[in-house]
């Protein structure tokens, strides 16, 4: 494996790439991580929270007098309300990455927030009120959500790789991306609160006791507010991002300015730097190919199809296990079955063991990331995560009645490790790698492609894996299982794919210093590359 070079190897870099690489970590730098981060917030947050009302949606519209049990969301209507916003991620990470390299990241970057509170708010509005209009309202804005949500991954992405230096870059990446546990702890949070205060003002009976007043009709209300809320994060960061220059790389080695980029950097950074005008017209010269290009797919082929296997092969297993997790709390004993309980506390319920989950497995694990991803490196916390999660998953899989029946707190310690490995590991890695491999006139569009490839994986998590649990049927389950361990296996050999980015700048590991790029052996025009040991 290739570790990283910290030389300085050439007199060619621009004064403003080697005032960004070289500068101690300051106030932009936190600013930069909050108003990113916020984006993340809002997105996990926006993409969780429907796991804590879901079940409610099928109280309120699903009930069958006939059927003898709550009402449930059909099995097309559920993964349809699960999975619509990750087609709209899918969608918007394509067209806004693409978008983000075309128009510049600050501008494009105001876009996908406009889109995600819009859409927020009008997620919680019903056209009409049957059914129908009410699912397919829900799913209609949803998909939007879910657009611009998909927008903000490889622009928040970019302009903190952009921004940050070379020392701590993938730590201030690995940070924006945590936010997106601490909103899945407030999906979780905010969902309990909401319904234990309906409960408190509106009491019912179990449905076991009284199928129609089980269902709290005030329940209406609560699902709509708890989507809503998404929309308050996201607004108050409006403001911040608008304010943010665009990157010194963006504006120096894309648009060829050299004094707006000067300028620019030198009020973030407070220090003066040299325009060098000529050097930003060779930098932007050299780079020019594109991304259909034979250039491309011999300095990066490899790096992209790395880049995008293994995010694909993560998000199978994690949106399947985020998406799932109200259908198998019940199996964990964290939540009472759906006959012993009314609507809203049913959402309690689900709420607070997603708030514990989120709480004690994922949440940590964002957060050792971004402590050890400079010391350990991305390429060995990726192996490490995927390995870690297909043995949690296997055991869960071939063990699942025993640990059911007998052993719930194994289970839902077994469960709760998966989630931990998944953040300690390639859900933040898979986020940080594509930020750093690929060259400025091309980053936000690869990251897009690789972000991308992951939704596609979470549809699949969706729309198929989270088939085999709503019914609760042993053998099905024990089968997805198993199939999402295999998965991660298949990420742990992809991996290998990558090189060792940390301790490099952008411009050593993408070869548009004019070396040879991260885990390439020869320079490309002329400079000199630097030696990467090999351990």
């Amino acid at each position: 494996m290739a570790t990283s070079s910290n030389n300085n190897n050439n007199n060619n870099n621009l004064a403003v790439l080697t005032a960004l690489d070289n500068a101690r970590t300051q106030w932009y730098h936190v600013k930069a991580i909050i108003i990113a981060g916020m984006g993340f917030f809002t997105d996990a947050y926006d993409l969780f929270c429907i796991t804590a009302v879901s079940k409610l949606l099928g109280r309120l519209y699903y009930y069958d007098p006939a059927a003898g049990q709550p009402g449930k969301l059909p099995q097309f209507v559920n993964n349809t309300v699960s999975g619509v916003a990750l087609v709209g991620m899918f969608c918007g990470q394509l067209f806004f990455g693409w978008l983000g390299d075309k128009l510049g990241r600050k501008r494009v970057y105001g876009i996908t927030l406009v889109i995600m509170v819009v859409c927020a708010v009008c997620s919680g509005i019903s056209f009409g009120s049957t059914t129908k209009s009410v699912i397919g309202s829900l799913c209609f804005f949803r998909f939007w959500l879910g657009f611009g949500i998909g927008g903000d991954y490889p622009l928040s992405a970019t302009i903190m790789c952009e921004y940050a230096n070379k020392k701590t870059r993938g730590a201030f990446i690995a940070a924006v991306f945590a936010m997106q546990g601490v909103g899945i702890i407030f999906a979780g949070l905010v969902s309990m609160i909401m319904a234990k205060i309906f409960l408190v003002e509106n009491p019912a009976p179990t449905f076991t006791e009284n199928e129609i007043l089980s269902t709290q009709p005030q329940g209406d209300l609560l699902w709509r507010l708890v989507l809503m809320l998404g929309a308050l994060p996201a607004a108050l960061t409006y403001y911040w991002r608008m304010k943010m220059p665009e990157t010194g790389r963006y504006t120096a080695l894309i648009r060829g300015n050299a004094e707006q980029a000067a300028k620019d950097m030198t009020r973030v950074l407070n220090m003066e730097i040299e325009e060098e005008q000529d050097k930003v017209i060779e930098f932007k010269q050299s780079n020019m190919y594109p991304i259909l290009s034979n250039e491309f797919y011999s300095r990066h082929g490899l790096h992209l199809v790395g880049t995008m296997s293994t995010w694909f092969f993560l998000d199978i297993a994690f949106y399947s296990q985020n998406l799932t997790q109200k259908d198998i709390f019940p199996a964990m004993g964290l939540v009472n079955k759906a006959q012993d309980v009314n609507a809203l506390e049913e959402v309690w319920e689900t709420s607070r063991a997603m708030f514990l989950v989120a709480l004690l497995g994922t949440f940590p694990g964002y957060w050792f990331t971004v402590a050890f991803i400079e010391k350990l490196g991305r390429y060995v916390i990726q192996l490490l995560g995927f390995l870690m999660m297909s043995i949690f998953l296997l055991i869960m899989g071939i063990n699942y009645e025993y640990l059911r029946d007998n052993n719930k707190g194994l289970f839902a310690l077994t469960y709760g490790l998966t989630f931990f490995f998944a953040n300690f590991g390639p859900n933040s890695t898979t986020f940080v790698w594509p930020a750093e491999l690929f060259p400025t006139r091309l980053r936000s569009t690869c990251h897009a492609l690789s972000a991308a490839a992951g939704k596609a994986g979470a549809m699949i998590g969706a729309f198929v894996v989270q088939s085999y649990t709503l019914d609760e049927n042993v053998g099905r389950i024990r089968h997805a299982l198993m199939v999402l361990a295999f998965t991660n296996m298949l990420g742990f050999c992809f991996t290998f794919m990558l090189p060792e980015t940390k301790g490099m700048s952008l411009e050593e590991i993408s070869g548009e210093d004019g070396g040879g790029g991260a885990g390439r052996k020869e320079p490309r025009w002329g400079v000199k590359s630097p030696e990467i040991p090999v351990v």
